[in-house]
């Protein structure tokens, strides 16, 4: 599969990112998370405003992922992050992919679209948080040279907590 990246910039594709988030996350997340813990994480992480603050306020950058198969390039996933200047990383916030783009080598893509960013930040590394129960992501990342630094159980609030290890790519 052939797949490109384009950066979120304009106000509409923001609540497009927020209208996938969405349908993503209740399509997946409350199997493994409930759905309690679900509708919360897309309010508070995942919904326009959480959109919106981060990339106002936090430095957040977004990027559709881009199915260019075919006629006519369409979003299938996306993704975000931030440069943490302090630690010389790029921090991978969010990879999400629509159900069938699932399981198809779209983490090598994103994977490297993160190498060439980090590179040409000079950047050291790019680290992310995955849910210990995320087997898939788990499998994926490692295939993509990742590897598990820690693990932390963060409280988000309501009498939520995420479970994850971090896993981080030094890059050469």
């Amino acid at each position: 599969m052939s797949v490109s990246f384009r950066q979120v910039e304009r106000d509409e594709e923001v609540e497009t990112l927020a209208h996938m988030a969405h349908h993503i996350w209740n399509e997946y997340w409350p199997a493994l998370i409930g759905q309690a813990q679900t509708d919360y994480m897309v309010e508070k992480f995942q919904s326009l405003n959480a959109f919106r603050a981060d990339i106002a306020d936090n430095g957040y950058e977004y990027w559709f992922i881009m199915d260019d198969e075919g006629d006519t390039p369409r979003i299938i996933g996306y993704t975000g992050g931030h440069t943490e200047s302090e630690t010389n990383r790029f921090f991978i916030s969010k990879i999400y992919l629509l159900k069938e783009h699932r399981g198809r080598g779209i983490a090598a893509a994103v994977t490297r679209f993160y190498e060439q960013l980090c590179r040409d930040r000079g950047l050291a590394a790019m680290y992310l948080t995955v849910n210990k129960q995320n087997k898939m992501a788990i499998r994926a990342y490692e295939k993509q040279g990742f590897i598990t630094v820690d693990a932390v159980e963060t409280d988000i609030g309501e009498g939520f907590v995420m479970d994850d290890f971090i896993m981080e790519k030094p890059l050469a």
